[in-house]
């Protein structure tokens, strides 16, 4: 742990403290550099995964011939079945520390996502709350973004964490991929706020709702309208805010 000093009542005084980690990947598909991906360290393979898959490079497991991950020298080698486009066109995002993504599509290239019945309240506080309880870096030393996948119910099925918020949903379609996850039907809950390309990622999951503890933009929420999805805001504190479709949600306790 760095050495740091802390100023209080007047005096610095020396101590130790955990930092967050910052990793840079360099990802390598069929032989040809794509990008470098910028994540915490740990379970890598899910963030590559994941990131190849909510691009639309890969659907199965089956797609990847191999996936190879050297924390050493910090490259990940991949191959895939098909081909990798020709020319790819990075987009920056609004993720922490800029986000990439090569395909963040306007209102028309939303897919539907299909509607699971009602989803009452008492599942989505339930998610939130197991997010809240399993953040332990965050409460350690902060700067460090949550998210969970969970059933209707509201039990949480994956969770994950890392400096970025975008990344976070990477590593959860990565996990949920190679572990064969089908994740239609299921929740989204998160640390950060909710922008774009998380919404526009979630659709294509076939997630139908997404909720943060923070606050959407404005095109995460034309994103979510266009697709049928629930998204919620501001979830704290036994409250929250619905931006669209509050008419698949229902009141606990209503039935």
């Amino acid at each position: 742990m760095p050495v740091i000093h802390v100023f209080s009542g007047g005096t610095l005084t020396p101590g130790e403290a955990g930092v967050v980690q910052e990793f840079p990947l360099a990802l390598r598909v069929n032989d040809k550099d794509i990008v470098t991906l910028v994540a915490s360290p740990h379970d890598l393979r899910f963030l590559v995964a994941g990131f190849l898959r909510v691009q639309g490079f890969v659907s199965k497991a089956e797609d990847f011939l191999m996936l190879s991950v050297c924390n050493d020298f910090g490259v990940a080698n991949v191959r895939i079945r098909g081909e990798m486009p020709e020319t790819l066109k990075p987009i920056l995002t609004s993720g922490c520390g800029t986000g990439i993504t090569f395909s963040l599509p306007g209102s028309e290239g939303i897919p539907a996502v299909a509607s699971p019945g009602a989803i009452t309240t008492n599942a989505v506080f339930n998610l939130m709350e197991q997010l809240a309880q399993k953040a332990e870096k965050y409460k350690s030393h902060g700067g460090v973004h949550s998210a969970a996948l969970g059933d209707l119910d509201g039990d949480l099925i994956y969770y994950a964490e890392d400096i970025g918020r975008h990344n976070t949903v990477d590593r959860l379609a990565g996990e949920a991929l190679l572990r064969k996850t089908d994740l239609t039907g299921k929740m989204l809950v998160t640390s950060g706020r909710i922008s774009a390309e998380m919404a526009a990622k979630a659709a294509f999951l076939g997630i139908p709702l997404l909720a943060s503890r923070t606050s959407p933009t404005d095109m995460a929420i034309r994103i979510c309208e266009q697709a049928g999805m629930v998204l919620i805001g501001y979830l704290r504190g036994g409250k929250f805010t619905v931006y669209t479709h509050p008419e698949l949600l229902v009141v606990s306790g209503e039935e």
